[in-house]
């Protein structure tokens, strides 16, 4: 069984997370760690649950997502993993962060490419990748059939969506990522989004005011 430990982290309280098992071993989400002490807490919990980190991943790579890209790839030894589309957003990140003045450890570069239906092991367990684009062209989910859950970065949230006027962004495909990648994992399942609150697939079927129009298709 996975266990899901998610972190509020920088001025855009973004969702890190560290999944673990039984093992002890963890692949590390999204690490947004912009501040010392968002490293200190991220690092605390993971040695101090003498978890052994061994995968980075990233869902898509704007800035948020990756500001701690490089203290996670140092201090564990770790090479960067991200979908190929997202290597054009990688390379914006110095720009975006002048513009936000946001003070930027340079992410690395990937060192893997995640493709599409792989899976992530780790421990005894494993993520599948599923291609999520629209929010940013090359943004992936990684999805637990075995524990009934998907870690969706940016693609949807609690009663929303992902923003689609950022550059590489598409309304259109974002709605075509989620009616056909993620709502039929079924309804049981639980959204671990990139802000915000957990959510399940029902809710949003239900609740999600992006989502009301695409009902027929569900």
């Amino acid at each position: 069984m996975i266990t899901v430990k998610s972190f509020c982290f920088n001025s855009f309280e973004e969702n890190t997370y560290v999944l673990s098992d039984s093992t002890g071993e963890c692949v590390i989400v999204d690490p947004g760690c912009m501040m010392q002490d968002e490293e200190v807490e991220l690092a605390h919990y993971i040695d101090g649950h003498h978890l052994r980190p061994v995968r980075l991943l990233n869902t898509h790579c704007h800035i948020d997502h990756i500001l701690g890209n490089r203290f996670v790839a140092s201090r564990y030894q770790l090479g960067l993993e991200i979908h190929e589309g997202e290597i054009p957003v990688l390379a914006s990140s110095d720009q975006v962060s002048k513009m936000y003045q946001i003070a930027l450890n340079p992410s690395p570069q990937p060192s893997a490419y995640l493709k599409p239906g792989q899976l992530i092991k780790f421990g005894a367990s494993e993520l599948q990748i599923l291609f999520t684009p629209g929010h940013s062209p090359g943004s992936v989910s990684f999805f637990s059939k075995a524990d009934q859950f998907v870690v969706s970065g940016d693609v949807l949230f609690e009663r929303s969506i992902g923003r689609t006027d950022l550059p590489g962004g598409n309304y259109d495909t974002l709605i075509e990522s989620i009616v056909k990648e993620l709502i039929p994992l079924g309804d049981d399942v639980v959204v671990y989004s990139g802000h915000g609150n957990p959510t399940t697939i029902a809710a949003e079927k239900r609740f999600n005011p992006f989502l009301r129009e695409h009902a027929q298709n569900f």
